[in-house]
C-alpha cells in the first residue's frame, strides 16, 4: 500500500476542494425500487440486514427466498444494499450476484456522472454519510430513514479526477483489511483445531509418546483421566437481591460482576457496569479476588477469573475448594476450549440458554498430570497472545481506511 500512496497525485492532507461540487443525493444516486415477491421469482439470493456485517463493504451470507414472506426489494451485481433500519449500526454492503432484499434497506446505485461506483461504497461509509443518515432517522426502538428526506440531504463531492486517484488507496486499503480478516479467521480455526489435539494429549509436553484408552471423550493418554467438574471443585450458583433495582440493595460502592464485563475484559475481570449496597451484597453471593466464574445464562461458557472482590448474580457459577490435581488455569482454558460441548449442554427452554449448577458438576473434562496442564496452559497462552496481537493489528488497518475516508469526505 505504500507503493500506491507514493504514486498518488493528490495529498490527502491537503486537499484543495474549492472546486468540488454540491449535489443532492438523488443526483448522486438513484433508488432502486423493483419489488419481488419471495414465492414467485426465480432469484435464489436473499440478503437481510442480518447478512451485512457493520462497517463492512462486504457482504459474506445470504439466506433463500424459503426464508421470507412478503414483497421485497430487487437488487442487481453491483448495487449496494444500505440498512436504513437502525443506521447507526453503519450497514451498507455489495451485492455480489443479483437477488433481492429486506424492505428495511434501500437498494442504491451510484450515478456514474457524479461519483464513480467504486468509490461510492466508500463514501456510503464515511462519517460524514453514516452521522447524516442517523441523524434524519425518524422512530425511538427502531429509528427509521425515510427517501423522502434522504434525497434531499446534499454532500460535496470531489471531480472524477481526483475520485480515480482516491478510489486507488482505498481498494488498496480495502484489500489489506480483507486479507488480514481472511488470515485471522484462519488463525481462529487452526487454533480450535490445535486445542482438540491438545486437550485430548494427541499433542505433549516433549513430545511425549504414549498407550492410549478410550475414554466418554475421546481417546486419551493412559496416565490422564476423565472427570466430573462436581469431583474436582465445589461449584456454586450466584445469587441476586430482590427485587431488581431497590435502592435498598442496588447503587451502592460493592462491584457485582455482569456478562458483559467478561466479554470486555476476558482472562481478568474487573466489574465496572454495575454495583450493590452492603445490604445487597448479602443477599448477592460475595466472593474473593482470583475466584474462578463462568456465564450460566445468555452467553454460556465464557469463564474469567475475578480481578478483585465482587459479588456475582445468579447468571453467574463460580468454583471454589479445588483439588490439587486440577490447576486453576488449567480449568479456566479447559472450559474456555469447550464452549461448543457446554452450549450443547445447556438447556434451551425460554428466553435465555442456561447451565445449571447440576450440569456443571456433572460435565466431564480430561485431567493430564500437573506439568502437562501448565504445558498446555503456556501453549493456549501463546495462541490467544498470537491472535489479540493480530486482531490489535487489524483493527489498525481498519482505523487507516476510516481515517483515509473520512479525509476525503
Amino acid at each position: 500500500m505504500s507503493k500506491v500512496k507514493a504514486d498518488l497525485k493528490i495529498d490527502l492532507n491537503n486537499l484543495d476542494k474549492s472546486n468540488w461540487k454540491t449535489y443532492r443525493f438523488d443526483e448522486i444516486v438513484k433508488n432502486i425500487s423493483e419489488r419481488v415477491d419471495p414465492n414467485n421469482t426465480d432469484l435464489t439470493v436473499y440478503i437481510g440486514l442480518e447478512h451485512i456485517d457493520s462497517e463492512s463493504l462486504h457482504i459474506k451470507r445470504h439466506g433463500t427466498p424459503d426464508d421470507v414472506n412478503g414483497t421485497k426489494l430487487k437488487f442487481y451485481k453491483g448495487d449496494i444494499i444500505f440498512g436504513r433500519r437502525r443506521a447507526y449500526q453503519r450497514k451498507a454492503g455489495i451485492a455480489t450476484s443479483d437477488g433481492f432484499c429486506s424492505a428495511h434497506a434501500l437498494v442504491l446505485r451510484a450515478n456514474p456522472d457524479v461519483i464513480d461506483s467504486e468509490l461510492f461504497p466508500f463514501f456510503l461509509h464515511s462519517d460524514l454519510f453514516m452521522n447524516r443518515a442517523i441523524d434524519i432517522s425518524v422512530g425511538s426502538l427502531s429509528p427509521t430513514i425515510n427517501w423522502g428526506t434522504l434525497k434531499h440531504q446534499e454532500f460535496t463531492i470531489p471531480p472524477i479526477e481526483i475520485q480515480l486517484e482516491v478510489i486507488k488507496l482505498l481498494l488498496a486499503s480495502d484489500d489489506l483489511v480483507q486479507s488480514e480478516t481472511l488470515l485471522l479467521n484462519n488463525l481462529e480455526l487452526y487454533k480450535s483445531s490445535y486445542l482438540k489435539d491438545l486437550f485430548l494429549g494427541h499433542i505433549r509436553l516433549n513430545n511425549k509418546s504414549s498407550k492410549f484408552k478410550k475414554t466418554s471423550l475421546g481417546d486419551i493418554p493412559e496416565n490422564w483421566t476423565v472427570k466430573k467438574v462436581g469431583e474436582i471443585a465445589k461449584v456454586i450458583r450466584g445469587s441476586s437481591p430482590r427485587p431488581k433495582g431497590d435502592p435498598r440493595y442496588y447503587g451502592g460502592e460493592i462491584p457485582r460482576l455482569m456478562g458483559a464485563d467478561v466479554t470486555r475484559d476476558g482472562k481478568y475481570v474487573t466489574p465496572k457496569i454495575d454495583f450493590l449496597t452492603e445490604a445487597g451484597a448479602k443477599l448477592s453471593r460475595p466472593l474473593q479476588k482470583g475466584a474462578l466464574v463462568m456465564i450460566c445464562s445468555g452467553n454460556v461458557g465464557l469463564s474469567s477469573f475475578l480481578a478483585v472482590d465482587c459479588c456475582i448474580h445468579d447468571g453467574f457459577i463460580a468454583f471454589t475448594n479445588l483439588s490439587g490435581e486440577c490447576d486453576p488455569d488449567f480449568l479456566y482454558y479447559t472450559f474456555n476450549s469447550q464452549l461448543q460441548r457446554l452450549f450443547q449442554n445447556a438447556t434451551h427452554g425460554g428466553v435465555f440458554t442456561n447451565l445449571t449448577t447440576d450440569i456443571i458438576k456433572n460435565f466431564e473434562i480430561v485431567i493430564p498430570p500437573s506439568n502437562e496442564q501448565t504445558f498446555i496452559g503456556l501453549e493456549v497462552s501463546k495462541q490467544d497472545r498470537l491472535i489479540s496481537e493480530f486482531k490489535n493489528k487489524s483493527k489498525n488497518t481498519n482505523i487507516l481506511l476510516s481515517s483515509l475516508l473520512n479525509k476525503v469526505f
